[in-house]
């Protein structure tokens, strides 16, 4: 199920431009994770402009030309919601944000033309995950939470799955992508309707 989920994440990733890294195939189930299992993913945007904003925390499609690379983590658990108190007692949450972490991801895209080595500019860390609270005052706290942590951006499965549905075109092929496929057929015997705004809750927020 990992690999559809990541997919999924890839799949969105690209969509916008992104060069993606999938740092390991196999899955880790019945010990710890080492400090490479911890990343799933690399992404790397080459149209990235230095002189641009930060990106928001909440990275939706629109905010994903203000991020430049980053160490994501994708928790696919799909029936939960990461409350306050589910935050505090799920450590492995944020394993992926050790700084052995960041230096092992710094290996998968090479210094660019005036960073000098070990000064590199650091991998932004992104979480994917199903849903945060939608009553406050926990949704906020989860947000402070996820930040005081030093998680830097978010992304909901919601949001990921409305944007490649957009993107997504009935009278296209998309045979090198499973995940798109199965999405231009759902759409094409409309059972996927154009996303409508009141499906991102989390845009209400900042």
């Amino acid at each position: 199920m990992a690999a559809i989920d990541e997919g999924i994440v890839r799949e969105y990733f690209e969509q916008n431009g992104f060069f993606v890294r999938q740092v390991r195939k196999h899955a880790v189930q019945a010990r710890k994770k080492t400090t490479d299992e911890e990343i799933d993913l690399v992404v790397y945007n080459p149209g990235w402009v230095r002189e641009g904003r930060r990106p928001d925390f909440f990275l939706f499609a629109t905010e994903l030309p203000y991020l430049h690379r980053a160490v994501v983590s994708v928790k696919p658990w799909h029936t939960d919601v990461f409350t306050p108190g589910m935050l505090k007692s799920s450590p492995e949450i944020f394993r992926f944000l050790e700084d052995e972490v960041q230096r092992k991801a710094t290996r998968f895209f090479p210094p660019e033309e005036g960073e000098a080595e070990g000064r590199r500019e650091d991998f932004a860390k992104v979480l994917v995950l199903p849903a945060l609270p939608t009553q406050e005052p926990f949704r906020s706290q989860s947000v402070e939470l996820l930040k005081a942590r030093g998680v830097d951006g978010i992304i909901s499965f919601r949001a990921i799955l409305t944007d490649l549905i957009e993107k997504v075109e009935v009278n296209r092929s998309y045979r090198k992508s499973d995940t798109l496929e199965v999405l231009r057929i759902l759409k094409n015997y409309e059972l996927l309707r154009e996303p409508q705004l009141d499906l991102l809750p989390m845009r209400t927020v900042r």
